[in-house]
């Protein structure tokens, strides 16, 4: 009851927000669709998601285009899933681990150490590849649909007490890490402690040291400014955590084929764009790391590496699906010739 009653209060609080303005020089459809965004409007992935809109609105003559709410204005991740899930809200940017709850198998995409590089796992998201949309296709009976893939970066741990490089000195840690079986399995395997906790609650865990620390990219550990309670960002480079924009299939069938056409090309078409911005920000961000007094380390990649080989093969064989999709992945990996 108190889900259902919290679900309606932000039905409500989308219903208001069917009035926001625009600029004057935006380009806005006929049909706008709302769409959540958990972070700033300074995230890299909100500036993707205006380049779909606008690209949206050009390739349905301008039939369609995106209002963004940014800030988890209209809820948390898991909640805006729901809603987008009963067609109460449209689309929504979530984390691979609030889609693992309806689908274990996208549990592969976002296993540690499973990718070599960025670049690499940039190369699986574009692929549109059989095993990709046979992943993708197994949300569609929880009433979404996923449109595209991106990432913010690889993940590394940030501490509050000093630098942590090896497993050795992880043990025993407390780590938040987002809300899925394999975030928790890969921190354990790892030598910490995972905890399971909302984003918004991290900064005050870890200075009332509820937490020891996190893990998250340098992007949003700097957009969230949680440099001011864990200072020592850590080099571990253990996740590259996928994100998803999603719609609901209620109102994907709604569209006309032509437009779902147009919108599933936009998103396809944006992945590169994202992947790009995501790299000059995280450029950008260590920079500024470095002036606002974060220390920086280097790990032993290779150690905890080694520590997670069991949960690659386990995330690996669940399904024939999670078969296609490690088959996919390591189809893609970088060569030597490929490094040079």
């Amino acid at each position: 009851m108190k889900k259902l009653l919290a679900l309606l209060l932000v039905l409500t609080m989308v219903a208001a927000l069917g009035t926001t303005a625009f600029a004057d020089d935006a380009k806005v459809g006929k049909t706008v669709l709302k769409v959540a965004f958990n972070q700033s409007s300074a995230n890299p992935e909100y500036a993707v998601l205006e380049k779909i809109s606008d690209d949206l609105y050009d390739a349905t003559e301008g039939r369609y285009s995106l209002e963004i709410y940014p800030d988890a204005s209209l809820g948390d991740q898991a909640q805006t899933l729901e809603m987008v899930m009963i067609g109460a809200l449209d689309m929504s940017l979530v984390g691979n681990a609030i889609i693992e709850p309806y689908s274990s198998d996208f549990a592969i995409i976002a296993t540690p150490y499973v990718y070599d590089s960025i670049d690499h796992q940039e190369k699986v998201f574009e692929s549109n590849d059989d095993a990709l949309k046979a992943l993708y296709a197994t949300t569609e009976d929880h009433g979404f649909v996923v449109l595209s893939t991106y990432s913010l970066g690889a993940r590394n741990l940030y501490t509050r007490d000093g630098p942590v490089t090896t497993p050795e000195e992880l043990k025993g840690l407390k780590i938040r890490v987002m809300g899925s079986d394999t975030c928790l399995n890969m921190m354990n395997a790892m030598g910490g402690s995972g905890v399971a906790m909302a984003q918004g609650d991290v900064y005050s865990a870890i200075q009332t040291k509820t937490l020891d620390g996190a893990e998250n990219n340098i992007n949003t550990y700097i957009d969230l400014v949680q440099y001011e309670v864990a200072p020592y960002y850590n080099y571990t480079g253990h996740l590259l955590l996928p994100d998803e924009l999603v719609i609901s299939k209620m109102i994907l069938d709604q569209m006309s084929p032509e437009d779902q056409a147009a919108l599933r090309k936009v998103c396809e078409d944006s992945i590169p764009y994202a992947f790009d911005l995501v790299a000059e920000a995280a450029v950008e961000n260590q920079k500024k790391g470095e002036e606002l007094g974060v220390t920086f380390s280097e790990a032993d990649i290779p150690a905890f590496q080694a520590l997670c080989q069991d949960l690659i093969k386990e995330n690996a064989e669940k399904s024939d699906i999670t078969k296609g999709m490690y088959e996919l992945i390591l189809s893609l990996r970088e060569t030597d010739a490929d490094a040079k």
